[in-house]
């Protein structure tokens, strides 16, 4: 398998400075403090790791769907992740991950069964194995 790669830069202190990164070929954006602390306009990493977590996820069920013998006609995941201090430092204490997912022929528990397993051997949930709190949201798309 090929090596993922990322790059950042960063110029200047943590209030009034600003950042870039980019990863693969068309991912790129700004950081600064407001963006990342204050919820101003930019991008932060725990945005990244948020979509890399909801899209890790929505591929790893899509995968344990179509081996239980349930293809998936779509599956939409949203991750909301919570930077709060803890012994004075900023750190990611919470991820939410909210599936739905359109999958002909499984029933809603057997749906919520697949995606806790899902989430469990995802990648990136491994990686992400010392945040205390990752909880999960899974229903079916009736449409």
């Amino acid at each position: 398998m090929p090596v993922s790669k990322a790059h950042a830069s960063r110029r200047g202190d943590i209030p009034s400075g600003a950042g870039e990164f980019t990863a693969g070929d068309s991912i790129t954006g700004g950081v600064t403090y407001k963006s990342r602390f204050e919820g101003g306009p930019g991008s932060n990493p725990e945005q990244l790791i948020g979509a890399a977590h909801a899209t890790c996820f929505s591929m790893a069920l899509a995968s344990t769907l179509a081996s239980a013998g349930f293809p998936a006609e779509s599956i939409e995941t949203a991750a909301s992740v919570t930077l709060r201090p803890v012994d004075g430092a900023p750190t990611i204490t919470k991820i939410e991950l909210v599936t739905k997912g359109r999958v002909p022929g499984v029933g809603p528990d057997e749906f919520r069964e697949l995606a806790e397993s899902a989430k469990a051997n995802c990648p990136v949930s491994r990686a992400l194995a010392g945040v205390p709190d990752v909880t999960l949201q899974a229903t079916l798309d009736a449409g």
